[in-house]
């Protein structure tokens, strides 16, 4: 399916059980972020631990370059080449956990997003929508796309389940959050065929590492 429209359902990709332990080691990441920062254990400016600012999605907890996402990045290359028909090479993992209320504007992403999966890990049900026309959407300076007024194409994910999409090319966004709390971990790769190994490891050494050490 990937091959004809450039996206594609797994399900699952992972299995519930091991979807629902890294759910929880997140969950528990977050608590633990939460009483570090606050009790003034590390500096606010410390990324390992996670973050609130995203720009994306602000006040929301989320993790660039988490070990255990990235574990998972590189342990599901073999399916994503398989699923994909392409050689592809690993970027980087971006992890949040959504809470009510959360929105997630349509946009297109930057090139290290070239082959993109959202992976559901646990919480309440939050679909995602694609816009299948890769014209919809005008990229700006920030590589955030101009709103589109199609209704686009509702996929509903289950634990361990994964959407495989061309990130750079298809507009995609979720509306408001009804829930309390959702999971979903980002795992990015590029195309060897058009990118190279140019963005390999978002710019870092090895993955793991947080974005400061990105050389890009």
């Amino acid at each position: 399916m990937f091959k004809e429209k450039k996206y594609s359902v797994v399900k699952p990709a992972i299995s519930k059980e091991l979807a629902d332990f890294v759910y929880s080691y997140f969950l528990l990441k977050r608590r633990v972020a939460t009483t570090l920062f606050a009790q003034k254990y590390i500096s606010p400016f410390v990324e390992e631990w996670g973050h609130w600012n995203d720009e994306q999605i602000p006040k929301t907890y989320s993790h660039y370059g988490d070990v255990a996402m990235e574990t998972l990045l590189e342990k599901l290359l073999p399916l994503m080449q398989k699923e994909t028909g392409l050689e592809l090479v690993p970027t980087y993992a971006y992890a949040r956990i959504y809470k009510k209320g959360d929105v997630l504007k349509r946009h297109k992403d930057r090139p290290s997003c070239e082959i993109s999966t959202t992976l559901n890990l646990g919480g309440d049900n939050w679909p995602i929508f694609l816009e299948p026309n890769k014209n919809v959407g005008v990229p700006d300076n920030k590589d955030i796309t101009s709103s589109s007024n199609n209704e686009g194409i509702k996929i509903d994910l289950s634990p361990g389940d994964m959407l495989i999409y061309s990130g750079c090319i298809f507009e995609h966004w979720r509306n408001a959050f009804e829930g309390e709390n959702c999971g979903q971990v980002f795992l990015h790769y590029n195309n060897v065929a058009t990118q190279g190994n140019k963005n390999i490891y978002d710019g870092r050494v090895h993955l793991g590492l947080p974005s400061r050490t990105r050389n890009i």
